[in-house]
């Protein structure tokens, strides 16, 4: 007998001739996740398996119930000894006295000569003789006692921790996320990185409006995403003289609105460099007033190229969850402005005209976009010491 982690699929399920592929990134995506525990990984067209020392097994167990693709992680008893008392024995293992239980089997190798219905009464039967306090419950058990029976052997498991879901990270291409400081982005980044989305950043930086701490607050929150599955890097674009020149030169009033149509334009160029096949931002309808759908509007005008809003219909509230559930909110709400946050006039349109937003334009020295695109830093989220390097 010997303890192995037995890892279920998520919406791998739905796919047909591509699930290999879905399953070989799985699988990369929890090596690269695990660099630091010595694993061993078999896998199948339905389950993968996961072999490390005992006392890696929790620290490994949590990992992967943060990596995309993966419905559940439990803790198996495999035995090859394919007869009843073992699978009795076994089977004690994983429940506890005063208990209700039900026992579920599924019997994959048909050459055990004992059906599936007929094995989880036995099974029962012996847990309520040998185990004090055990009561039976089919339909609401506080513990349910699996059986997987398969060529290989026999495992026997009962809690499963929920994972992800989703599918793997990197599956359904590369897309660059709008990367702020705040709380929606990097919510809005988990989001569709759950669809199997593999991510590069863009931070916007107006040093010395902003500072090198606000730099590192994302770098931090790039971390976290990092955790839940295989992203690129972060790319940090000077956007001081950009900003200056708006807040100088143009209608106070569409400020917020140049602003955002500027990192569109920016955006859409590096999107097309690092070849991304879409634009993630943080927007939420009418949350700002650079985010009612008039001004989405005259701000999507500047580009083509296709742009995911996961948090579009999102209120305040469940996005401060999310970002709660996936550690992302204390790091966000951290008192350190980005470019969104300065030079905000106290007027901005909510309603912008196109045609006001053009003849603003005309006041603009476009040069500064393509100077912006060639002095953009880009930062290596594996290379842990530049991290200091940077402050």
């Amino acid at each position: 007998m010997k303890k192995i982690i037995m890892v279920k699929y998520a919406e791998l399920t739905t796919k047909k001739c591509n699930r290999n592929f879905f399953i070989e990134t799985l699988e990369k995506n929890i090596l690269t996740s695990l660099t630091d525990i010595d694993i061993k990984i078999t896998k199948d067209y339905y389950r993968m398996f996961i072999e490390t020392k005992e006392e890696n097994i929790d620290k490994c167990m949590n990992s992967l119930t943060k990596i995309f693709g993966i419905h559940g992680v439990c803790l198996c008893y495999f035995t090859t000894e394919k007869d009843e008392s073992e699978i009795n024995t076994l089977s004690s293992y994983v429940i506890n006295e005063n208990k209700t239980f039900k026992v579920v089997t599924n019997r994959s190798d048909k050459t055990f000569p004992i059906n599936s219905m007929e094995l989880s009464r036995k099974v029962g039967a012996y847990l309520l003789k040998n185990i004090k306090g055990l009561k039976v419950n089919v339909h609401a058990p506080e513990i349910t006692v699996n059986i997987e029976i398969r060529q290989e052997g026999i495992y026997i498991y009962g809690e499963t921790l929920k994972g992800m879901g989703g599918y793997p990270t990197g599956t359904l291409g590369k897309a660059l996320l709008m990367l702020s400081g705040g709380l929606d982005s990097i919510v809005a980044g988990f989001l569709t990185m759950k669809r199997g989305v593999k991510l590069d950043f863009l931070y916007f930086e107006s040093l010395p409006h902003t500072s090198l701490e606000a730099r590192d607050k994302v770098i931090k929150l790039a971390k976290i995403l990092k955790e839940y599955g295989n992203t690129g890097s972060i790319y940090v674009v000077p956007f001081t003289k950009i900003q200056e020149s708006i807040y100088k030169n143009m209608d106070n009033t569409y400020m917020i609105t140049i602003m955002r149509r500027m990192m569109y334009r920016i955006a859409t160029k590096f999107a097309k460099i690092i070849k991304a096949n879409a634009i993630v931002n943080g927007e939420s309808i009418g949350q700002v007033a650079s985010q009612t759908l008039t001004s989405m509007k005259v701000v999507n005008d500047v580009t083509s190229f296709p742009i995911i809003r996961p948090l579009a219909a999102f209120d305040k509230l469940e996005i401060i969850d999310i970002a709660k559930k996936i550690g992302s909110y204390e790091i966000s709400i951290l008192p350190y402005m980005d470019c969104c946050t300065v030079f905000v006039p106290p007027h901005p349109v909510i309603n912008p005209h196109i045609s006001v937003a053009l003849k603003e334009e005309e006041k603009f020295n476009f040069d500064l976009i393509e100077e912006a695109l060639e002095n953009i830093i880009k930062i290596d989220l594996t290379e842990k010491e530049e991290f200091n390097d940077l402050l």
